[in-house]
């Protein structure tokens, strides 16, 4: 255990960030994950409504700080491809 005032907060710190950063890593997870399901069910106009929802919050995750910007543009840009992948083979 910490016996130092600065070690005591560093530990209250960590604690709070810890949370943060897991509650932010599901959101990123699920809102991927939405986007592949919907592919994987060839469902064009779901993925489609899904990747807007995916590109807006993870580049709203950027501006808070959670993702830096290529990070977030390569998750976008991924999950792009398999929704464009999925558009032309429908069309």
């Amino acid at each position: 255990m910490a016996n130092h005032k600065s070690a005591k907060k560093r530990i209250k710190q960590t604690i709070k960030k810890t949370e943060r950063n897991r509650f932010y890593k599901t959101r990123i997870k699920n809102v991927t994950k939405a986007v592949i399901e919907a592919v994987e069910a060839q469902n064009v106009e779901q993925a489609q409504t899904a990747l807007k929802v995916a590109n807006k919050k993870l580049h709203s995750y950027v501006s808070k700080g959670i993702l830096k910007k290529n990070t977030a543009a390569r998750k976008v840009s991924r999950l792009n491809k398999l929704v464009k992948e999925l558009a032309t083979k429908s069309a």
